[in-house]
């Protein structure tokens, strides 16, 4: 079987040969930061100015088909790495993302820009499961935990930057020089990609195995919805659903909701900030904890802890560091809880279809990724979002616990495909 093009050759150095694919990866995960940031910085100059004829519902309908196409790209993504490599697959993803973000920059009308985003999702949406594969197998042996959570910073260091480079372009060049940047930035990693990303060894010797009959049992990427991997794979991908369901929610409405606590303006955007801080540091936390003492055992505890504390958020608080600190730890373990769950995916499935395991997880949690918003912002329309909002992103944390609860934290490849 073919597995790509020839993959480009290691560095020679062992310092070289670890640290390339692990910088591609996370810029290939801050390009998805990008994309969470982009549209919400430019939907206030789009709806005052009305350019394009946008108006609420359009801007609406641009955001949840974006989403779409990530979805889509990242379940369509995993059979494909899984027969054709890690390294072309990304390559090609970025390419087709960046290609089509910089034809944003040129759309005539709503209907292009809608149509424009969609695509271009489907090329961002599949670079994260891919990503995510690489990334487990490039790890050192119990490494993998660390390996992904930190290679997830960048998503969060990627929405920071970007909202910081709204503010420096919008005003003087339009909302089109955004879509610009991040799509000359995206070509910008291609060559450097195409030099220095090896396929993964893991990859390579599993196709290899395959190919020469060595392999004591055969697995195919439809197994990941087969036997035993049926419910495991349902019982991750409740945990990925409800996990983006809070992390794209309470980024979407938590200044919102606390405005309704009666926060001000400023305080909600301050506490945003430290969501987002929160998940950095948790980020650069769980990892290691879950490579020292399990994933199972670490991902329960990570999703039980951020439903305690949003449950704590619904409680008004007049010390304002302590509010502060209540969202610092929601951010710690929301976000990498979420991470945890793709670690957890990469650990329990063989690398003959690991992507396709990951390319679902990551496309089932892009629906949660709508849900959350739409959730929260149907309880800010009731006038309930405080404190239903918390207790009902409590109740999603809870849920993932349950879910996750059914899944063994080890799963031997012949158990599996016998079954």
């Amino acid at each position: 079987m073919s597995t790509s093009s020839s993959p480009a050759p290691a560095p020679s150095s062992g310092a070289g040969r670890d640290l390339w694919p692990v910088w591609l990866c996370w810029i290939a995960v801050a390009l998805d930061g990008f994309d969470l940031v982009v549209l919400g910085a430019v939907i206030p100059t789009l709806k005052a100015s009305g350019d394009l004829g946008f108006t609420a519902s359009s801007l609406t309908a641009a955001s949840t088909l974006g989403l779409v196409g990530v979805g889509i790209g990242a379940v369509a993504v995993g059979p494909l790495t899984d027969r054709v490599g890690r390294r072309v697959t990304l390559i090609g993803c970025i390419a087709l993302f960046s290609v089509l973000t910089l034809a944003i920059a040129v759309a005539q009308d709503t209907t292009q820009f809608i149509a424009l985003r969609f695509l271009a999702g489907l090329g961002l949406g599949a670079c994260l499961p891919t990503a995510l594969a690489f990334m487990t197998e490039h790890a050192p042996t119990g490494r993998g935990g660390t390996a992904v959570t930190r290679m997830m910073t960048g998503y969060h260091v990627g929405a920071v930057l970007t909202a910081l480079l709204a503010l420096v372009l919008i005003e003087p060049l339009g909302w089109r020089a955004m879509f610009v940047v991040g799509g000359l930035l995206g070509l910008a990693t291609l060559p450097v990609m195409w030099l220095r990303l090896p396929e993964s060894e893991t990859y390579l010797r599993a196709v290899a195995d395959r190919d020469a009959g060595r392999a004591t049992v055969a697995v195919r990427s439809g197994d990941v919805v087969r036997g035993r991997y049926l419910a495991v794979s349902i019982g991750l991908w409740v945990a990925s659903f409800m996990g983006l369901l809070l992390v794209y929610g309470l980024n979407t409405w938590l200044p919102t909701i606390m405005g309704e606590a009666g926060y001000s303006i400023e305080a909600g955007t301050g506490l945003l900030l430290v969501l987002n801080v929160g998940a950095v540091i948790g980020l650069l936390v769980a990892g290691g904890i879950s490579d020292s003492r399990g994933n199972k055992p670490t991902v329960l505890l990570w999703f039980g802890l951020a439903a305690v504390f949003l449950a704590l958020l619904s409680i008004r608080m007049d010390s304002t560091l302590v509010v502060y600190g209540a969202v610092l730890l929601a951010g710690i373990f929301v976000f990498s809880a979420q991470v945890l769950v793709y670690a957890f995916v990469g650990h329990l499935y063989p690398p003959e279809i690991r992507g396709t395991a990951l390319g679902l997880a990551a496309g089932v949690g892009r629906v949660g990724a709508i849900v959350g918003p739409f959730l929260g912002g149907a309880l800010v329309t009731a006038g309930i979002a405080y404190p239903w909002g918390f207790y009902a992103f409590a109740v999603a944390a809870l849920l993932a616990v349950g879910a996750l609860a059914t899944v063994p934290a080890h799963l031997r490849r012949e158990e599996a495909v016998a079954a």
